[in-house]
């Protein structure tokens, strides 16, 4: 499996360099038309690549979040678990979170099809 997951690996780096760029339809290339993702700061999904699009233009006239992915870790399925180190700043630069999270991935002919914000796995109890 570990082949085939290099062409999704990259399709995930490149969504996240796309997303801290502020590069809303290099990002939305790499989605299904159908994709469902989180509001992580207002809570629910959305769906599509447009409600995607809003939500993020929305997100970004709010917070500064900067993404970048640390860990790729290969599940059933075909999902890919994500650990990312996340750091959010209110629109004058403070820090609001700086912390390490997990994106899970389902990817569908070679693009996005869904994400969710889900816990990391644990390798140590004091890690």
């Amino acid at each position: 499996m570990s082949d085939q997951s290099a062409p999704e690996i990259e399709l995930l780096r490149a969504a996240y360099a796309a997303f801290n760029a502020r590069d809303i339809d290099a990002a939305l290339a790499l989605m299904t038309p159908d994709v469902v993702w989180p509001r992580a700061f207002k809570g629910g999904f959305v769906r599509g690549t447009e409600e995607v699009r809003a939500y993020w233009t929305e997100q970004w006239s709010e917070i500064d979040g900067h993404v970048d992915p640390q860990t790729f870790y290969l599940e059933e399925g075909g999902r890919i678990l994500v650990d990312v180190h996340q750091v959010v700043r209110d629109l004058a630069g403070s820090v609001i979170a700086d912390e390490h999270v997990g994106h899970r991935f389902t990817l569908e002919h070679g693009l996005i099809q869904a994400m969710e914000v889900d816990r990391l796995p644990s390798p140590t109890p004091n890690a």
